[in-house]
């Protein structure tokens, strides 16, 4: 094995070519040995954490000989790039707007990509419709596809046809066609409200666009295509229930698969390769864990015989193969962390291989040519201390080269570790929990609790984040528990928490802050809740249920009332099919529920917060409009008990504007410092 290890190599190459001078630390001129040993080493700065990642995605083209890739370097702007990794030189930037990020990109064969923009510097819908546009690798014959919802960039081409309307999006790129893609059309009712989907085939030369949606079942809500591009599943849903349609290689005619409430699914479907073979997850028999299998039509069910489970984990992850639907090359999946079992030798020896190069981290491959002696694999590297690298590996000289770092200011030796552990609720149900811990010994800190918003999601995963380095520089161990509701731990720990906003949910976050104090992680005089969206409601509850536990609570973007919930609110991006059919399941039915609703209502309940809270929110917020944090501000004060106030006006829910994330940072960390130090 020859490595090649050049450290920013790439990323100076892309500096020279792009006019952009390098910043080199050449170390302290005028210090003496003693002075620098006697200095403490200052604390990474809040934009080291919250500016936008240096590298924010990596493709290889089919024949790997090309390297597109969108970053930010020297430029305020996200924009996209062509590398030639035979040439190793910038090949040519394809995409760069002074007013807007390229947001997402891919390989149209190897001569051309698509690529939408979104404004990654507004939380105000930012990347609501981004359009579609293609463009030849050296960068000429750029062409509209899909209109922009925002007018960042109007095209001088001239077209044989009309772009298509704002509300397309990308869906899928076949398999070996070099000239076409398939969007999805979302339609609406005249009140706004979303119908479904109609699938097309469009040719990124001429804008032509075809449907695929004739004769299928509709309205269709999600598609599974074949490598051809073929519809092979149609999901449809209507009034809380969901009809999963199949069509096989060579039929015209729609056959249904299942019909079921919205969450009790027998099956989902995930994947289907060039052979007509339908890839689904479903809930084990005995532990309720979702496994992969496939579906058996001859039973018309999935097969007993599973193909991969990861005990005390939902399958997360996928087959991996060189393109959609092509041959399983091996199959990938996150526990708590991700990692990958090959079927193919050539890759499971490479994969030794990057391990050993890089070890301690996730070293996940990608092939192109992958049976070939000429194979190039793009690889990208991360832990739950290092932000990430990408790195190419090249079979015809056994040769290793360094792409560049996701975020070249984070110093992967000062951050944090992040481990992973279980422990029994008060009920006995185990409840996974995430734990940040600053370098050093371990001993009683000062803690936040973390409570991820959702909160019918995975909160947590074994990698570098943002928010629980940042506090563990700042010295605060951070627990970030997965409590019941939280989905990818089977199914019976996410049904456990329907209709448990603010009770039992709320018991497994003061739990795992009782675990964190018994196993000497945490100092129990010394703690703060804090968290986004649901993570900001858990915080106002934990204040209102628990004051004894927590000296302060930070809450931002938070729901402050579940009963408005339930209200359409001017502004809202909540449907009516949500309030009608998905929150009372998960949260609690509005008329028979209310009481309930009532008592885990942090504005009903205001005058028990007592303890110091930082509360903020974006004026602009869709899913949680700005009412919420403007009723517990007003309910606050009249209690007496007015909070540290925040509003961004031109934010949304959370904050894009990298000076307001840094903002933020900043005061987050002046408020901790006043009542945990």
């Amino acid at each position: 094995m020859r490595a090649n290890v050049l450290g920013a190599a790439m990323l100076a190459v892309l500096l020279c070519s792009l006019g952009v001078q390098a910043q080199t630390d050449t170390g302290p001129t005028a210090a003496s040995p003693a002075a620098a040993l006697a200095a403490p080493k200052p604390l990474p700065p809040a934009e080291a954490f919250f500016n936008a990642p240096d590298i924010q995605a990596a493709k290889l083209s089919p024949s790997g000989r090309w390297l597109a890739m969108t970053t930010g370097i020297g430029s305020a702007r996200v924009r996209l790039i062509v590398f030639d990794l035979q040439q190793w030189k910038l090949h040519a930037q394809l995409a760069h707007y002074t007013d807007a990020d390229v947001y997402q990109f891919a390989w149209v064969g190897d001569e051309r990509l698509v690529y939408s923009l979104a404004d990654l510097q507004s939380s105000a819908r930012p990347i609501w419709w981004p359009g579609l546009y293609s463009v030849q690798r050296d960068g000429t014959n750029q062409r509209q596809l899909v209109k922009i919802e925002s007018p960042f960039f109007v095209s001088k081409e001239r077209f044989t046809r009309e772009p298509l309307s704002p509300q397309h999006l990308l869906l899928h790129v076949p398999d070996l066609q070099d000239e076409d893609v398939i969007v999805a059309e979302h339609t609406y009712t005249a009140a706004g409200e979303p119908v479904g989907t109609i699938a097309k085939r469009l040719n990124v030369v001429t804008g032509r666009a075809t449907s695929l949606s004739l004769g299928a079942p509709g309205p269709a809500r999600d598609w599974l295509f074949d490598p051809a591009g073929e519809p092979r599943v149609v999901t449809t849903f209507k009034e809380g229930r969901i009809t999963v349609h199949w069509r096989a290689p060579g039929q015209a005619g729609w056959r249904v698969l299942a019909e079921h409430p919205r969450y009790e699914a027998p099956f989902s479907p995930e994947y289907v390769d060039a052979k007509g073979v339908l890839y689904v997850t479903m809930p084990h028999p005995r532990t309720g864990h979702r496994v992969l299998s496939t579906f058996d039509f001859q039973i018309g069910k999935p097969s007993p015989d599973y193909l991969v489970s990861a005990p005390g984990f939902d399958f997360n992850g996928h087959l991996v193969a060189e393109v959609d639907g092509g041959p399983a090359l091996g199959v990938r999946q996150e526990v708590d962390a991700e990692t990958t079992v090959w079927f193919d030798p050539r890759l499971k020896a490479l994969q030794e291989k990057a391990d050993r190069q890089l070890p301690g981290r996730v070293n996940r491959i990608t092939c192109k040519r992958c049976d070939q002696p000429d194979m190039t694999a793009l690889i990208w590297s991360w832990s739950d201390r290092h932000p990430g690298q990408f790195w190419i590996y090249t079979a015809a000289n056994d040769g290793w080269r360094k792409v560049g770092d996701v975020r070249s200011r984070v110093d992967a030796q000062s951050m944090a570790n992040k481990g992973f552990a279980r422990f029994a609720a008060r009920d006995g149900m185990e409840i996974p929990v995430w734990i940040t811990t600053p370098p050093g010994p371990q001993q009683p800190r000062p803690t936040v609790v973390l409570v991820h918003g959702g909160p019918w999601v995975r909160g947590g995963h074994w990698q570098w984040e943002a928010h629980g380095q940042f506090l563990a520089s700042r010295g605060y161990t951070v627990i970030e528990p997965e409590f019941r509701g939280s989905t990818g731990y089977g199914w019976k720990h996410f049904r456990a928490g329907w209709k448990q906003w603010g009770l039992s949910m709320q018991d497994d976050v003061a739990d795992a802050l009782a675990w964190a104090v018994k196993a000497g992680h945490t100092d129990a005089k010394r703690v703060c809740i804090a968290g986004a969206s649901y993570g900001g409601y858990a915080t106002l509850m934990g204040l209102v249920r628990h004051p004894e536990l927590y000296r302060c609570g930070v809450a931002w973007a938070a729901v402050t009332d579940p009963r408005l919930m339930f209200r359409w609110i001017h502004g809202t991006d909540q449907s009516d099919e949500v309030r009608a059919y998905s929150l009372p399941t998960l949260m609690g039915d509005p008329e028979k529920d209310a009481a309930q609703l009532e008592a885990t209502s942090p504005v009903a309940q205001a005058s028990r917060i007592r303890a110091p809270l930082l509360l903020a929110i974006g004026g602009r917020d869709a899913r949680v409009p700005p009412l919420h944090g403007y009723q517990l501000r007003d309910a606050l004060q009249a209690a007496g008990r007015p909070p540290t106030w925040i509003e961004y006006p031109d934010e949304g829910h959370g904050w894009y504007y990298p000076q307001n994330r840094a903002d933020f940072a900043r005061r987050l960390e002046a408020f901790l410092a006043e009542h945990l130090r």
